[in-house]
């Protein structure tokens, strides 16, 4: 099932996308008024069979695409879990612990909302990355238990403003300027992706590949983190993981080639969807 939060005639819902056309599910099931209240109340599969018998609320095309959570409690994101974009980095891969930094709900923007490069650089870089995202409570989660806890699968890019990202050794500022968070298009729920590891992974800028890996590269797998955070903080429903991107970022090509006004950037990933924006400046 596909699962989206949208805004339809200045009212937000969410709803299952069936054939190119939306059954909204607004307070329709569980009592539900967004997605992440629906993964709250445990009510995925309750979706599933309303859907069945539901009639289709309007096209798709007629709405446009909220970020999948619009608000999740937190977005965890992984740096460095790919051995790849560790080597073009000239960095280590870590041994024992994931590199995690903490992305901001404010700075998330939908399917085909415009990624804002910031007037203050030229250094505005994509990331492609699959998302994870949390479907039910939990602390203290063995590795083994882990997968259990996974609503879905979205694709995330996480935008990154790299001379920002750089000026000290905490490079949250970097990853944090507005509008500069695609998450999309859809959630696909778990049931419907037997195996992560085997998704591929591709970023296309205006139409050509720039990044391309299959899942199983991470370094830290889904479940390994899942664990890890659990640790210290407690997962919620409509929480997400961004696990990280693979080689082929704009800052080590040479020349690089950062995203500019008028370029369009795609994550795609298979058994998903693909995750399209374009590119303006900052007025």
């Amino acid at each position: 099932m596909k699962l989206i939060s949208f805004k339809r005639h200045d009212r937000a819902g969410f709803g299952a996308v069936v054939d190119g056309r939306v059954i909204d599910l607004t307070g329709r099931v569980a009592g539900a008024s967004t997605l992440k209240e629906l993964l709250g109340a445990g009510a995925v599969a309750q979706a599933r069979d309303y859907c069945k018998s539901a009639a289709s609320s309007f096209a798709l095309d007629e709405c446009s695409l909220l970020p999948v959570i619009p608000n999740p409690n937190k977005i965890i994101c992984i740096g460095v879990n790919y051995a790849d974009h560790a080597n073009e980095a000239g960095l280590k891969v870590a041994a024992d612990y994931p590199v995690i930094f903490l992305r901001l709900p404010e700075v998330l923007i939908g399917h085909g909302e415009p990624l804002i490069r910031p007037r203050v650089s030229e250094e505005f870089d994509y990331e492609g990355e699959l998302a994870v995202v949390i479907g039910k409570a939990g602390a203290h989660i063995a590795e083994a238990d882990a997968m259990s806890y996974v609503a879905g699968y979205s694709c995330f890019n996480d935008a990154s403003v790299r001379d920002w990202q750089f000026h000290t050794r905490q490079f949250g500022m970097g990853k944090n300027f507005r509008s500069s968070g695609p998450f999309g298009p859809w959630l696909v729920t778990a049931d419907e992706i037997a195996d992560y590891r085997r998704l591929t992974l591709r970023t296309l800028l205006n139409g050509a590949e720039v990044q391309r890996t299959t899942c199983d590269q991470m370094v830290f797998d889904v479940p390994k983190l899942i664990s890890y955070v659990s640790q210290a903080l407690p997962w919620s429903p409509g929480d997400v993981i961004s696990t990280g991107t693979p080689s082929g970022v704009a800052r080590f090509r040479k020349p690089p080639r950062y995203m500019r006004a008028g370029d369009t950037l795609a994550v795609e990933i298979s058994a998903i969807g693909t995750l399209s924006n374009p590119v303006i400046d900052e007025s």
